[in-house]
């Protein structure tokens, strides 16, 4: 391909993405949907997971987009829908079903599910092994998906055309503390390193070396200044620059989350706080300048005790949005 080629198909992209506009400030989701992740496809489309549901709604661009369910609940054995992931190659979307409880749906063991990306009709699942809990899911340049597990300390894989997923990385390194033993969130920077967060609250994150060859390298402890609240999920939002989602899912109080951004150095971590006092902010996407998150309000439904008034219903859920620092 020539240099003026490639140019002309540099501009072209530009073009295309400055033609989208950046999707609304804040953008509704079904009632009582009690959101766990978010992922956003090409033009500006919001795929939100419900973990009480067990399914996926979609927010198409528009200045006023109306939710529509696209994954029904409990398609394809999804029960506690977790972490999301737009594959436009394969025109699939994937997301980790859990068996935490909670549901509306029927508990089913914990897999990696692959649904249609235009329609939501299921079209594969693939099986945790050992047990495993599907958590978060990223996505290399290979096309390989990486998702973390919740109860082991390690990363399985899933290769393009594969059957069955395989692990990636398991070592000690990787393990927390808590009931939760594993890990949580997950990113790729730059296409050389995968991040990862715990379950537990920690003051690090975990970097995995990922070679030129797909092998996992070493693990490393990236420290922060302080310890983190629970990062639930980690978008790669430009080289060296992290996204965390602080959920506080096991702190004090609901309002304790937050939205933060992690500039790397080397083995450090310098925080700078975008939004507080959100109600377990446990995903979000990056669109252009803007960080899109929800809040979950899992205590509504983990904290509920036999005796207590029923679970509410009709509880309101969006998606809302900051600017990032420049």
């Amino acid at each position: 391909m020539s240099a003026r080629t490639r140019l002309a198909g540099a501009l072209l992209a530009l073009a295309t993405t400055a033609a989208v506009a950046a999707p609304p400030v804040v953008q509704v989701l079904p009632e009582d949907w009690y959101p766990e992740s978010v992922a956003i496809g090409l033009g500006g489309a919001f795929y939100v997971g419900s973990w009480r549901q067990g399914a996926v709604a979609r927010l198409k661009p528009g200045v006023a987009p109306k939710a529509e369910v696209l994954v029904k609940p409990g398609a394809n054995g999804l029960a506690n829908g977790q972490g999301v992931l737009v594959d436009v190659g394969r025109h699939a979307l994937w997301v980790c079903s859990g068996n935490s409880g909670f549901t509306t749906v029927p508990q089913t063991p914990s897999a990696l599910k692959r649904y249609d990306l235009a329609t939501g009709a299921p079209r594969a699942s693939y099986a945790m092994p050992d047990a495993g809990y599907c958590n978060d899911i990223a996505q290399d340049a290979r096309g390989n998906l990486y998702v973390t597990d919740s109860y082991h300390p390690r990363v399985l894989k899933l290769a393009p055309g594969a059957t069955a997923l395989t692990v990636w990385k398991e070592d000690p390194a990787l393990a927390g503390e808590g009931p939760y033993k594993g890990l949580n969130g997950i990113a790729i920077d730059g296409g050389r390193n995968v991040y990862v967060s715990l379950v537990a609250a920690a003051s690090h994150l975990l970097r995995i070396d990922l070679g030129a060859d797909g092998q996992a390298g070493e693990v490393t402890r990236v420290e922060a200044p302080r310890t983190m609240k629970n990062v639930d999920a980690i978008r790669a939002w430009k080289p060296g620059r992290l996204v965390l989602f602080e959920s506080n899912a096991f702190g004090e109080g609901p309002y304790g989350g937050q939205v933060t951004v992690a500039r790397i150095d080397g083995t450090k971590l310098a925080l700078q706080t975008v939004v507080t006092g959100l109600n377990d902010p446990s995903s979000g996407a990056v669109w252009g300048d803007r960080v899109y998150f929800i809040e979950s309000k899992y205590g509504l439904l983990t904290k509920h005790k036999d005796g207590d008034p029923p679970i509410p219903a009709g509880v309101p859920f969006d998606i809302q949005s900051r600017a990032l620092p420049r």
